[in-house]
């Protein structure tokens, strides 16, 4: 069987896992005033992005995902005919809408791919499932790790949509926002009053950094750090402990809003890459798309791995 896999451009790993294991990606598209650029997880396009004066005005910005149409029009046009089972791994719903139309539109997909895949030469039903990561950016490769390795096993798709959706249940997803400011008015230009102006000029003045925690497409802080290097530092050495006390899966991943010699330059940083190479842990680093530097600024730091236990320990 022929099994495919499927993500949105948020989910932030390296080019070279999407080209060993042929993933495909659903493209958001970001809209800053007169400019449209569409985030295919081009890093350099990404890094030029940041350079531009466009960057300076990205909290204005409106991120629109893969209509319904525009992901029946992608199934049908190249997944019915290339792969015999899709896997469709989305952004968690509470912050994107992209699951919701992905599931929308697999109800046209399965009742439309018949002649398709007949005229191609193909007598075997297709089949898809769409599956909510319940996380964001970095945290969303996790589960595609599993769904990938999987694959290349040749497990079924019962097993491997058992296997994902497990691992998505534990993964664990943490943020540190450079730019309170920004997030704030990123967030109420999406109607989101989450960062109120108080808490943000606050934070500001004192340099005061959260870390969010995402688990179960839940986001909420779980400690603050005064200074972006502490707090990047407490968040290494947080999951120094996990990978030490042994994760659900063999995989941390990380992206950072900015070069990736910026985030390698951060205190703890060596300390996670060797215990993560002592441990058996492979670790992926990859720059924060497009669509995830829109929504929290230029220069925030994203980790995500699959362990149960307590949020953070301070």
């Amino acid at each position: 069987m022929r099994i495919g896999l499927v993500v949105d451009s948020a989910c932030d790993m390296p080019a070279e896992f999407f080209e060993r294991h042929r993933v495909v990606v659903l493209p958001i598209t970001v809209k800053i005033g007169d400019a449209v650029l569409a985030d295919h997880r081009n890093e350099q396009a990404t890094l030029q992005f940041l350079e531009s004066h466009i960057a300076t005005r990205g909290a204005e910005a409106e991120t629109m995902p893969f209509t319904v149409q525009q992901i029946r029009e992608l199934f049908l046009d190249r997944l019915v005919i290339d792969y015999d089972y899709v896997f469709c791994l989305t952004l968690t719903r509470n912050r994107s809408p992209i699951f919701d139309n992905a599931t929308k539109a697999s109800f046209g997909i399965l009742n439309d791919y018949k002649p398709i895949r007949t005229a191609a030469g193909y007598s075997t039903p297709f089949a898809l499932r769409v599956i909510d990561t319940q996380n964001l950016f970095a945290a969303q490769g996790v589960p595609a790790l599993e769904a990938a390795a999987a694959i290349a096993l040749e497990e079924s798709p019962p097993k491997i949509r058992a296997r994902v959706e497990q691992i998505a249940q534990i993964t664990q997803g943490y943020m540190i926002p450079r730019d309170l400011h920004y997030l704030r008015a990123r967030t109420r230009a999406k109607g989101d009053k989450s960062v109120s102006l108080l808490s943000a000029s606050l934070g500001s003045a004192l340099d005061i950094k959260p870390i969010l925690h995402c688990n179960r497409g839940e986001t909420a802080p779980v400690a603050k750090v005064r200074g972006f290097e502490a707090a990047a530092r407490k968040l290494f050495l947080h999951t120094v402990e996990r990978v030490r006390s042994g994760l659900g899966s063999p995989n941390v991943c990380m992206s950072y809003g900015g070069p990736l010699s910026e985030m390698h330059a951060l205190p703890g940083y060596n300390s996670l890459r060797g215990v993560c190479a002592d441990h058996g842990v492979n670790l992926y680093e990859s720059v924060m798309s497009l669509t995830g530097m829109v929504n929290v600024g230029k220069g925030a730091l994203m980790i995500g791995f699959a362990a149960d236990g307590p949020a953070f320990s301070d």
